[in-house]
């Protein structure tokens, strides 16, 4: 019985040193897979930008003239005023090793920068919305949310709020109707916001 339980354990050891032997040359390559995409990236030249999606803000759909006496809602449109002169580029699920590859090093701080000034206008979209619902605002809050889908914006609260707005709407539809966009995107919200789209999709059938 002895003899048995003292292979098992040596079998197991075994197991366990090949796997971290086997882990740590995975490992290793992985890291020199990053280092030579980094060295490759630092080399690429300087390209141009013109095929950028870039994203231009429709100045009508933004309800200026709303809650003015609601100092964070003046702070949101005081953002999207200085964002519209500005380039903006949605570059969500890309490294800045994607970045420097495709369109070169040099161009890696002003990509940064249109993709920072993304980020800013989702997270404003996202806020303004969600003040504009709760002070009875929905249809103002739903143009500005459909238009932040419509950018590719991974923010799970402004699926969640767009599908609580069609919900109370009886516009079941239009939930569907979300699913080809939130599928396209490339961070890691794809799935949970594809599965939150299909329950709520579901929850209205």
């Amino acid at each position: 019985m002895n003899l048995i339980i003292i292979a098992s354990t040596l079998a197991l050891a075994v197991a366990i040193a090949i796997s971290s032997s086997k882990n740590r040359k995975t490992a290793a390559a992985m890291a020199q897979e990053f280092w030579d995409r980094e060295r490759a990236a630092n080399n690429t030249r300087r390209k141009p930008l013109d095929d950028l999606d870039y994203i231009k803000l429709p100045m009508e759909i933004f309800p200026m003239e709303l809650l003015q006496d609601i100092p964070k809602v003046e702070d949101y449109r005081q953002i999207i005023l200085t964002l519209k002169d500005q380039p903006i580029v949605n570059f969500t699920g890309l490294t800045n090793t994607d970045l420097k590859l495709r369109y070169g090093a040099p161009n890696i701080t002003k990509l940064t920068a249109y993709d920072q000034n993304y980020t800013l206008l989702a997270r404003t979209l996202q806020q303004w919305a969600q003040a504009l619902y709760d002070n009875g605002f929905s249809k103002e809050a739903c143009q500005l949310l459909e238009f932040a889908i419509s950018t590719g914006t991974d923010v799970s609260a402004t699926y969640r709020l767009l599908i609580r707005i069609y919900q109370e709407n009886d516009t079941p539809e239009k939930i569907d109707a979300l699913l080809p966009v939130a599928q396209s995107l490339t961070s890691a919200m794809q799935k949970p916001i594809v599965r939150m789209l299909q329950e709520s999709g579901q929850s209205s059938d």
